[in-house]
């Protein structure tokens, strides 16, 4: 299963915390653990410093207690937490999957599944609430959809035309036509 990872396991930027400037990056590779810096100061003291970097193995790094406060001060307790299973070899294959594969899993899904999918993180929030996967189901659940429907699901959205029911899609439709056909009327 390793195999399958990047060589990057994870990657990410960050400024020190207030007052200071300083810029760090956090990089975990499948064998290390590589933490850079970059000092910016207006101090005179600290004009010629140049960029550091430390480079830890996975088993290091989890005993590094100094280099793990540093990490959990620039970027967070969960970004920590994060390194630490990537470096003990938890890790989330789920997440690395594509949005277009994920969305063809999705639709296997029932409603609820999907309604309860969509609060375990941003990236399924997201997904469950794209217009792509909407499109499936409504086209799923409907036996034909007229070019009408197909423009009324494009202004209005096609997971709010999936919750609306049929009298008022019945409704927005008519107004539709109505205004198609008298472009300077109002309909109500």
């Amino acid at each position: 299963m390793a195999s399958w990872l990047p060589e990057i396991l994870f990657e990410t930027v960050g400024q020190g915390p207030a007052p200071s400037k300083d810029y760090y990056q956090l990089l975990v590779t499948r064998a290390q653990v590589i933490f850079r810096w970059w000092k910016i100061s207006l101090r005179s003291e600290f004009r010629s410093a140049k960029p550091g970097e430390t480079k830890e193995t996975h088993e290091d790094f989890l005993e590094n207690a100094h280099l793990q406060v540093q990490v959990a001060l620039i970027f967070g307790a969960r970004t920590l937490d994060y390194v630490f299973s990537l470096c003990e070899g938890k890790f989330d294959f789920l997440e690395r999957l594509s949005d277009n594969l994920l969305l063809s899993i999705i639709l296997y899904l029932d409603l609820e599944d999907v309604a309860r999918l969509s609060q375990t993180s941003r990236r399924f929030a997201k997904l469950c609430a794209s217009e792509v996967l909407w499109e499936q189901i409504v086209l799923s659940a409907c036996d034909t959809i007229t070019p009408d429907m197909r423009a009324l699901a494009e202004d209005m959205g096609w997971r709010q035309m999936f919750f609306t029911n049929k009298l008022q899609l019945q409704r927005k439709l008519r107004k539709r036509k109505q205004r198609q056909g008298n472009p300077g009327e109002r309909v109500l």
